[in-house]
């Protein structure tokens, strides 16, 4: 029986979601938001943290502060919290409204950067505000997840450790990219195993991670505006570029099966299954992983008009109906029962006698 005394001494590494039922490929999930965080990102946080302490860079009255679409400055929010650091999250207008009431709960600050810059987009305007803030405060501790070698190392030590051991015959391993901290953890990881693991990236079309022209994204999570300074390419077998749509469908096919999960793991997912499907794979092991749940998406990915607003209605028509289309072709049962009410009462008697 776990006990622990603080937030992020738990977190389910063993796991697994065997996805062939639902998309008829075989592919094992790693799901990396059991913990209190609720995502992947409480391995980064934690090693970041833990690594200005030991540096001396953090003191009592130091001010953690952090660029984050959302997943990280909750994990930094709920560690400052147990910790007794005050920590300010720079956040742009795509973070869910959820994550940023969440960080607020835990009793961050967060502040919402309003323009994009002409270049770096919503990314180059928080890293602006923050260097802005350091700056003029010395109190302030940026531990930059975009260059911080501790992102990667946590995954080095952890993430692909717990995948070793739970598939020793791994082949295909599926990884988003956003800062690429994950993926460099685990690529460097299997670089050096006891046989060869082809690492396929996932990135969001619109990002500029692996080049390519910079476009709209709204789903928080995977993705860069500018080249991730963590990535070594040489590292990185082949990339998949999923289009937000198909993120969006992927979420709501694996919902429609009972499993609710976060848009980085739609596009993971998605990904995954399209590499998949264009590729010979009989007897070979593959495991993607799934960096969070959805609960923080349900105003904006499981919303319908969300989704139709910025997507068009092409993308809610899927082979599996959403309620508003059920209660739209008459199959919501009727309130009222042509039956009399007490015939059933009677056979409920009958049946208890």
């Amino acid at each position: 029986m776990p006990v622990i005394s603080v937030p992020y001494a738990f977190n389910e590494e063993e796991l697994y979601v065997d996805l062939r039922p639902i998309f008829g490929h075989s592919l094992f999930l790693k799901c990396e938001g059991f913990n209190f965080a609720g995502s992947i990102k409480l391995k980064a946080a934690t090693a970041m943290v833990e690594s200005a302490e030991r540096d001396g860079d953090l003191r009592p009255d130091s001010v953690l502060v952090e660029s984050s679409s959302g997943n990280l400055g909750v994990a930094l929010s709920m560690i400052a919290a147990s910790k007794g650091y005050r920590f300010l999250c720079v956040t742009d207008s795509r973070c869910n409204l959820a994550t940023r009431l969440m960080m607020e709960a835990l009793g961050s600050q967060v502040h919402v950067v309003a323009d994009e810059e002409s270049k770096g987009g919503f990314l180059g305007a928080r890293l602006a505000y923050i260097r802005s803030l350091c700056a003029s405060d010395d109190r302030c501790v940026w531990l930059s997840q975009y260059t911080n070698p501790s992102n990667w190392k946590a995954h080095y030590r952890t993430t692909a450790p717990a995948i070793a051991r739970s598939f020793p015959q791994l082949d295909l391993l599926f990884v988003g990219a956003g800062t690429a901290g994950t993926l460099m953890g685990c690529a460097r990881y299997f670089r050096n195993w006891h046989r060869p693991v082809q690492i396929i990236a996932v990135d969001s079309v619109g990002s500029v991670a692996f080049g390519g022209n910079p476009g709209r994204r709204m789903i928080p999570g995977l993705g860069m505006s500018v080249r991730p300074p963590l990535l070594d390419e040489s590292y990185v077998d082949e990339v998949v570029r999923v289009a937000e749509a198909d993120t969006i469908r992927t979420c709501r096919r694996l919902a429609r099966s009972g499993f609710v999960f976060g848009g980085s793991t739609g596009t993971v997912v998605s990904g995954a299954t399209d590499w998949l499907a264009r590729h010979d794979t009989r007897g070979l092991t593959a495991v993607a992983l799934a960096p969070d749940l959805g609960e923080r998406y349900l105003d904006t990915v499981y919303q319908d008009n969300w989704v139709q607003d910025l997507y068009g209605e092409d993308v809610l028509r899927s082979e599996f109906p959403s309620a508003t289309d059920i209660d739209a072709i008459g199959l919501m049962p009727p309130l009222r029962s042509s039956e009399p009410q007490s015939q059933p009462r009677e056979r409920r008697r009958r049946h208890d006698a």
